[in-house]
């Protein structure tokens, strides 16, 4: 009865892996146009988690406990990969899953880098484009500029990371937002899909997991408001643009966008798409105990 109830309730792993792999079909195949329009909107919904998560958090330091912090941040920063799957969305990130198709042979290795090419694009046209209407709504003036603040804090870690730090953060934070849509494979309903985002992703912010759709966020509304923001910010802040050295167009793209792409598309393509394409996918003439 029990097993009756469950496969009534979700999918099992074995349909789970089924379900991704005829997905992945999907998207190697859809028409560019609505391709990069429908990853568009993707960039612009993490960008919105990343709002969220940088406006809870702001002037919390010193009064909130740090884990904490991290805690509430990574809850509200939910809402991105949420309006993705439920609202619709093309994800680089999610679209590693697509592996799987590839693996099995259902889709070329030309179709694969098609989708993350054009996704990947649009993401960060999304993400931009948002980052650039955040500035001009003065958001960042918010609170005598403790929003502001926390978005340059922010913007500047991310720009000094290591190569390998963030690669490794990078592998980390992508097999858990694989995971979280892997989960989501199982789901029958809104809710459940909700309910299966929520751990996997708080998980990944509260860490300090580096994602690179949502840096395509993060460092470039950093990058505007150093260098356009009001004077009066600075004074409210006490800082000037000289405080924030470390944060550069190219320590953006090449101390994390790259080293973070890469380790994005390690952890969720090998250690998640890949892994479970050899539990459940795999044709193997031995049997495996």
């Amino acid at each position: 009865m029990d097993d009756i109830t469950s496969r009534i309730d979700m999918l099992l792993p074995v349909e789970m892996a089924k379900k991704a792999e005829e997905l992945g079909v999907k998207k190697a195949t859809i028409g560019w146009r609505n391709l990069f329009l429908l990853s568009i909107l993707a960039g612009a919904f993490i960008s919105l988690g990343a709002i969220f998560s940088t406006s809870v958090t702001s002037g919390a330091a010193g009064t909130i406990p740090f884990g904490i912090i991290k805690l509430l941040g990574g809850l509200v920063f939910c809402l991105g990969l949420i309006l993705v799957v439920v609202g619709g969305a093309e994800l680089f990130t999610g679209n590693n899953l697509i592996v799987m198709a590839w693996a099995s042979g259902k889709v070329s290795l030309w179709q694969l880098l098609r989708n993350w090419i054009i996704v990947y694009i649009g993401n960060f046209a999304g993400s931009f484009l948002t980052a650039i209407i955040m500035f001009f709504t003065n958001q960042y003036m918010f609170g005598k500029g403790a929003i502001g603040l926390n978005a340059l804090n922010i913007a500047t870690t991310k720009c000094n990371l290591g190569f390998i730090e963030a690669l490794f953060l990078g592998i980390m934070c992508n097999a858990l937002v694989c995971l979280a849509v892997w989960l989501c494979f199982s789901a029958k309903t809104t809710t459940d899909k909700i309910l299966s985002i929520i751990f996997p992703i708080t998980a990944f912010v509260a860490c300090g997991f580096e994602h690179c759709v949502a840096n395509m966020y993060f460092v470039p509304i950093g990058m505007f408001i150093k260098s356009f923001a009001k004077p009066l910010f600075w004074e409210n802040i006490g800082k000037t643009a000289a405080d924030y050295v470390a944060l550069t167009w190219g320590g953006f793209f090449y101390a994390n966008l790259l080293p973070v792409t890469i380790g994005n598309i390690i952890g969720g393509s090998v250690l998640v798409g890949l892994v479970y394409w050899f539990i459940y996918i795999r044709k193997s003439k031995v049997p495996i105990f």
